[in-house]
């Protein structure tokens, strides 16, 4: 019996065992193993031709968009294709933002409505969208060609406003709706388009930098220019009439004589002065004259 046991046992024991699930790991800037795993994907990533140019041949980058795109729950690809890089700041496209929000599962699609009159400053659009857990209709902020034009974005050099302004009515609306009822999804990042309607460029189209150096050239050539410029029209001269010698009251009579006669010697002083400077050029004209 304890020899059938021991077969038993045997058989079971030489049975093969079923393998054991792969143990996933998340990537990760924290973890050490997660770490590992996000710089193998990154350098694949880096070594792809087909990933924008910022992350071709950039393994920190590519950590860092996978990072993003863990924290949003989006697909790393995606998120390399639309992160964009303007002037120095990353920025989400607004088109992907939507996208995003419309994916998230918490919400119903964003739509849109337009009022005011087309082509006018009163022409806006505001965006919206229904919260599924419960069932609110939530309303983002009006956008209308009023505020471009008050924000500057209107009358910048090559903007998008002047040549597609229902386009750009929607995807500020549709941006400033995701930061106010879903901040996690943008991540505090602003678009690349709200990024382009803000920043002044110079006219070779390079960034327009404010630092202390140039406003304090910029006073100091408005000051030069100011000097330069001559008055309009000059003045006649007009006539002065002669002013009364000042009263002078008791108190102060005995101060008034003193001042009077110091300015006295002072006179005589340089008169005194005077005199002994020609005689000592005489002399020095005429050799044989006696003083």
């Amino acid at each position: 019996m304890s020899t059938t046991n021991n077969q038993q046992i045997t058989l079971a024991e030489m049975r093969p065992k079923a393998p054991e699930a792969p143990q996933r790991y998340a990537i990760s800037l924290t973890d050490s193993q997660g770490f590992e795993l996000a710089q193998r994907v990154a350098k694949l990533l880096a070594s792809s031709q087909l990933v924008p140019k910022e992350y071709q041949g950039n393994t920190p980058n590519c950590v860092i968009a996978l990072n993003m795109a863990q924290r949003i729950g989006a697909d790393p690809l995606m998120v390399m294709q639309n992160l964009v890089v303007v002037y120095g700041k990353p920025t989400w496209s607004s088109q992907f933002l939507i996208a995003t929000t419309n994916t998230c599962g918490r919400f119903s699609p964003i739509r849109y409505e337009f009022f005011g009159q087309p082509n006018t400053d009163d022409w806006g659009c505001r965006a919206w969208a229904v919260e599924k857990a419960t069932g609110k209709e939530l309303v983002g902020a009006d956008i209308t060609i009023a505020i471009a034009k008050k924000e500057g974005w209107y009358g910048k050099n090559g903007s998008k406003w002047q040549s597609i302004p229902q386009q750009m009515l929607m995807y500020r609306a549709g941006a400033w709706w995701t930061r106010a009822y879903a901040p996690e999804i943008s991540m505090g990042m602003q678009t690349a388009e709200e990024v382009a309607d803000t920043i002044d460029l110079n006219p070779d189209g390079s960034i327009l930098s404010v630092t202390t150096e140039s406003l304090r050239a910029r006073e100091v050539r408005s000051e030069v220019a100011h000097e330069a410029t001559p008055d309009a029209e000059p003045q006649e001269e007009q006539p002065q009439a002669t002013a009364a010698p000042p009263l002078v009251t008791a108190p102060g009579k005995q101060a008034a004589t003193q001042a009077i006669e110091m300015a006295e010697a002072t006179r005589h002083a340089a008169s005194q002065t005077t005199a002994h400077g020609q005689k000592a050029m005489r002399k020095t004209r005429e050799p044989g004259e006696e003083g």
